[in-house]
């Protein structure tokens, strides 16, 4: 803030209760019933300090100031000052980070690096080596998704390692539900690549039961619309504790199928 204003920060002198004498000391018994009466009697109090002379000085806070520190005064910046916060953010393979919940777009050549973000009240700007790649309206209700089209690969699919297509594969070497669940999770989103974080946590649920137990949580996944990691982990439970499975069978191809320990 004192740099969008252009001044220095010093620090008073300790011990020096100046404000809190001839302000608060002076009002302690008063008894305000709105806050602009408070300001009201604040003001009669700050005048009176500043128009007092001083004894050393020979003039009054009020005279310094107008003869001394108006002139040099410099004109207010033609934008207000806004508070920023920066984060650290890694971009996921859906093209999206992460703030506060809701997610993001930026180039989807930028996959797995690292940026910065840029958080205010009413933008989030990401930046990659200190260029700035995107920028979006701050969200904080609606859609968690902010995406930007052009941030999609739609036309450059070929050199993105995860795809739609990816995903379907892997579901249908499980087994026809699970190949339908995929299908539901990505259809159900505005942009397909939007999907790609569920299905990873699908992949990640499913990679220690058994084929026949994937089968039917898809199954009942795609019934009730369950098309989200905490509905399909609450669904595996309640099959496993109903139907006391034995040993399970991994059904993960992680040759072909990089598994969720590779993005962390």
């Amino acid at each position: 803030m004192a740099s969008h204003y252009g001044v220095g920060v010093l620090p008073a002198r300790p011990r020096r209760r100046f404000a809190q004498s001839c302000i608060l000391g002076r009002l302690r018994n008063q008894t305000f019933f709105s806050l602009a009466e408070a300001n009201a009697a604040i003001r009669q109090a700050l005048d009176r300090i500043n128009d007092h002379v001083m004894r050393r000085q020979g003039v009054s806070r009020r005279q310094l100031f107008e003869s001394v520190e108006r002139a040099a005064l410099a004109s207010l910046p033609s934008e207000d000052y806004e508070f920023a916060e920066w984060r650290l953010a890694r971009v996921s393979t859906d093209y999206h980070v992460e703030f506060k919940t809701f997610f993001y777009s930026v180039p989807h050549n930028l996959i797995r690096q690292q940026v910065d973000l840029r958080a205010t009240a009413r933008t989030i700007e990401i930046f990659h080596r200190g260029k700035r790649i995107a920028v979006h309206q701050r969200r904080y209700g609606g859609p968690r998704h902010g995406t930007d089209p052009d941030h999609m690969p739609s036309s450059h699919r070929r050199y993105a390692e995860w795809t739609p297509d990816r995903f379907r594969r892997w579901a249908a070497s499980v087994g026809p539900e699970t190949e339908g669940l995929v299908v539901a999770i990505l259809a159900s989103r505005p942009h397909p690549e939007q999907g790609f974080r569920t299905c990873l946590g699908v992949l990640r649920l499913f990679r220690d039961v058994t084929r026949d137990r994937a089968e039917a949580v898809s199954a009942r996944a795609v019934e009730i619309g369950g098309l989200n990691c905490k509905s399909i982990a609450s669904l595996i439970a309640n099959h496993k504790a109903a139907r006391h499975s034995t040993e399970p069978t991994a059904i993960v191809d992680h040759a072909n199928l990089r598994g969720p320990d590779y993005f962390h």
